[in-house]
């Protein structure tokens, strides 16, 4: 199956699946069944082969998947040993947590800096992360290689920025801003994060029990 041809209710379950294999590495599971992780994870054994199938054939028949093995497949197929390098774009409290707080490197991503308005916090570092002004932005990208841009600014400035550096080349990025970001350009990939989706999610379930 061609990669272009695979839904993205696959690609949103293979980070569940990644995470869920190191739960069991870190528990010394050596090997599972479809039928197991299926089980751990609340998805049918079916579903969990149909998915899989999708990237190639992983498990044997009768012994079921080498626990290690296929959680370095997934994460090859996500790109964590990629080594992608990474800067954020505000650093007001989100981004000061973020960058505090979320294990970038587990996820294959280097973060290389920080960039923001304030003149407090240009020049300071967060986590080893250098801030920098965003009138050095546009010198520092065409400089360096970013494979991502995290946005966690103000509503208002979200799309300009956004088309700022997708004019200085950048091609991904992680959206906190709660505005759905576009591009004209296909190559162009966002990840527009919406905290209160989640929370309405649960807001129906509890509501519809």
């Amino acid at each position: 199956m061609k990669k272009e041809n695979i839904s993205d209710a696959v690609i949103r379950r293979l980070p569940r699946y990644y995470r869920q294999l190191t739960d069991l590495c870190n528990r010394g599971v050596i090997r599972i069944s479809s039928h197991s992780l299926g089980q751990e994870m609340n998805i049918t054994a079916s579903q969990i082969r149909q998915d899989f199938s999708c990237f190639g054939e992983f498990g044997q028949q009768g012994y079921g998947y080498n626990v290690e093995e296929l959680r370095a497949e997934i994460g090859h197929i996500l790109g964590v040993d990629n080594n992608h390098h990474l800067v954020m774009i505000g650093v007001g409290n989100l981004g000061h947590t973020l960058l505090q707080k979320f294990l970038f490197s587990q996820a294959g991503f280097t973060v290389d800096a920080a960039f923001d308005v304030s003149p407090a916090a240009v020049g300071t570092t967060v986590n080893g992360v250098p801030i920098y002004s965003m009138d050095d932005l546009d010198t520092y990208i065409r400089g360096h290689s970013v494979d991502v841009v995290v946005l966690t600014i103000p509503q208002s400035v979200a799309q300009d920025t956004a088309d700022r550096l997708i004019n200085l080349g950048i091609k991904g990025f992680w959206n906190f801003t709660n505005v759905e970001l576009s591009s004209s350009d296909p190559d162009v990939k966002f990840e527009n994060i919406h905290f209160a989706d989640s929370l309405l999610t649960l807001s129906y379930r509890i509501a519809n029990r």
